[in-house]
């Protein structure tokens, strides 16, 4: 197993991407903390761990506030003594045109998916470096990259995301920390379900992607995951690993 013996946090990880990572690290033997905003789910996705034979544990946290952030860190080190690995997965999607577009909503964006992955880092940089290592894992996304209609605040924030982890890799590698993010293309999550009941939308997503499918299961994230955050990445600092089926390799079809 890649990950025995290792501490993972993964924050959003009751539902989409984070649960499908949560439960394939604990197969792997990690011990799991999930952090959600929501209990319910996330003490669901830790029955499914544990019935699978895996450890895990749910800890409810914001991540866009600081002593929830703090205390999720606190949690962790007192029942599992360490973190070794953090996937900052924790987000939201507002789509929008910019004339609809309000002030909350653009703020609750960005707190959550640009703030929330700030301070998810700087809380739980202090244990890596006690243990002179680390892996951390930003959820970005294609749209941080490229950019589409209604997209605004979405872009904007997982644009900051990647430049974030550019420069904490530049940061954090001298004291044996990884920082990479793991970029999905379209994937079924709970995030876009009104735009998959959206058939001319899923058309035109199939057509643009080179295997022809439309959404990729959350599941076929986990093996990019599990690879940013075992010793096959010790080498990989800064890096953006794509996930899309090949959707922004190729030029637009209309």
């Amino acid at each position: 197993m890649k990950l025995n013996g290792k501490v993972a946090i993964v924050t959003g990880g009751s539902s989409g991407i984070g649960k499908e990572i949560a439960k394939r690290y604990a197969k792997e033997g990690a011990k799991v903390v999930i952090a959600a905003r929501r209990m319910e789910p996330a003490e669901s996705a830790v029955g499914e761990i544990v019935a699978g034979g895996g450890i895990a544990m749910a800890v409810r946290c914001d991540v866009s506030k600081k002593a929830d952030v703090v205390a999720l860190v606190q949690k962790t080190v007192e029942s599992f003594g360490t973190v070794h690995i953090l996937v900052a997965n924790a987000g939201i999607l507002i789509n929008k045109p910019i004339e609809a577009l309000t002030e909350e909503d653009w703020n609750v964006t960005q707190n959550i998916n640009l703030k929330g992955v700030f301070l998810t880092v700087q809380a739980v940089v202090p244990v890596m470096k006690g243990n002179l290592q680390g892996k951390i894992i930003l959820m970005g996304s294609i749209a941080g990259s490229l950019g589409y209609s209604t997209g605004v605040a979405y872009c904007a924030s997982k644009g900051g995301v990647l430049n974030m982890m550019r420069a904490l890799a530049a940061e954090l590698a001298p004291a044996g920390i990884n920082v990479n993010a793991l970029s999905p293309g379209s994937t079924a999550t709970p995030l876009n379900e009104q735009d998959r009941k959206n058939r001319d939308f899923v058309e035109v997503v199939a057509r643009n992607t080179p295997t022809g499918r439309d959404f990729v299961p959350p599941q076929d994230m986990t093996g990019a995951a599990l690879f940013l955050a075992s010793a096959d990445s010790d080498a990989v600092h800064g890096m953006n690993l794509i996930v899309d089926d090949g959707f922004s390799a190729v030029k637009p079809v209309l």
